[in-house]
């Protein structure tokens, strides 16, 4: 029997496309555009499945299921008229439009257009059912609208409370790194599980988390639930069952990592180690209340991977030049070492007092920050003679 397929929309961090179209093509699914902020691919009722619980960067998983030009709100409508929507919904189906956003567009008032989208659903859904009243006391079906440059894309959402919510971080220092954007710095970067992680300014502990997670081949979403659970008209439970199963499998509880996570404050040592414990990998993270300035590890290469504060637990441009400066001091003391570091300080590069191998712009929420990255040396290889043997010589190699 055929399996329906459908068009994925994975939303991200804007500047992360990359990242998240290379896991969705790990995954097995034909990618089939990239724009700014989203993903969008071919897959089936299985994948839907498979998106929501192993995708480390998406924000959530949209069924598309219309894109049109609409200018007026008549054209709006019509578009969203035309959508067969008992092929997604049943008649006791809730649904709604949970979010409404334009960008550049002749239709830009959310509530109108989630009112005339809501309208035309209805109206659809009256002439299929051969009703005029629909109790909606089934599974919910939450809609996501996008308009831009006038062209609408209509989405269901499957996922429901955000991806980035894996269910882990039941405590929270100011300021955190959503666990989405934390994953995709990781995946961004070419650190790997045998190779030393340090993150100076752990606060809550995300990217430590992230990290031993991705060592110890942790899906996300393993540990939390999905709308799209109770689509049985659309997904059947052993879908979810079977892919919940497979992620329980390919979890390696002996994975070998070295990562550690510093901050000065105890506190939220504390709350990073109660979120580690609630993650499942407190015994692949160490925790140590330390400051920056005491930066050394016995380790010659390894990978900083962090969020330096930039404002909200510091109280002074003066004292972030000072962090900043400091942070330049360390990566001059240790050039065999790579650092990563995601700042909205625009001056970071300067009191650092080099620029970056690479500067990748990156957006967290409405804040506009960057991924500054200082590439240290690689441990050396060995060269091999003709004969499959070694010559004895040793040669350090750049990251790209």
């Amino acid at each position: 029997m055929k399996r329906n397929t459908y068009e994925l929309i994975a939303p991200c961090h804007f500047g992360m496309e990359a990242v998240l179209k290379r896991e969705i093509l790990d995954l097995g699914y034909e990618i089939s555009a990239v724009d700014n902020g989203k993903v969008t691919f071919i897959a089936d009722a299985e994948g839907i499945c498979r998106a929501n619980i192993f995708l480390r960067t998406t924000e959530r998983i949209l069924l598309k299921t219309a894109e049109f030009r609409a200018e007026t709100f008549d054209e709006l409508f019509e578009g969203v008229k035309a959508v067969p929507w008992d092929e997604y919904i049943p008649e006791n189906g809730k649904f709604w439009v949970a979010k409404a956003s334009s960008v550049s567009s002749k239709l830009f008032s959310p509530s109108d257009i989630q009112r005339i989208v809501k309208k035309a659903m209805v109206e659809s859904l009256k002439k299929t059912y051969h009703t005029d009243w629909f109790a909606e006391d089934g599974a919910e079906y939450p809609l996501r609208i996008s308009i831009r440059k006038d062209i609408v894309t209509v989405g269901l959402d499957t996922t429901g409370v955000s991806l980035h919510k894996r269910g882990y971080r039941k405590f929270t220092a100011p300021a955190p790194l959503t666990e989405t954007l934390a994953a995709a710095i990781l995946l961004l970067s070419p650190w790997k599980r045998d190779r030393v992680l340090v993150d100076p300014f752990c606060g809550s502990g995300t990217i430590p988390i992230e990290a031993a997670m991705i060592a110890k081949n942790i899906a996300p979403g393993m540990n939390r639930s999905f709308l799209a659970e109770n689509w049985t008209n659309l997904i059947p439970k052993k879908e979810w069952y079977e892919v919940g199963q497979e992620a329980m499998d390919l979890v390696e509880d002996d994975a070998e990592t070295v990562i550690q996570g510093y901050d000065v404050d105890a506190e939220v040592l504390k709350m990073a180690r109660a979120n580690a414990e609630l993650a499942g990998v407190e015994k692949q993270i160490h925790f140590q209340q330390r400051d920056i300035l005491n930066f050394r590890s016995p380790k010659k290469y390894g990978f900083v991977i962090t969020n330096p504060p930039y404002g909200e637990r510091l109280s002074s441009r003066d004292e972030m030049s000072a962090l900043y400066r400091t942070i330049g001091n360390i990566i001059d003391e240790n050039e065999t070492w790579s650092f990563f570091l995601l700042s909205g300080f625009e001056d970071a590069q300067r009191a650092i007092g080099k620029k970056a191998a690479k500067n990748r712009k990156i957006y967290n929420g409405m804040m506009k920050t960057y991924l500054y990255q200082y590439m240290g040396l690689k441990p050396p290889k060995h060269r091999h003679n003709a004969n499959g043997g070694n010559d004895g010589k040793e040669t350090h190699f750049c990251d790209e």
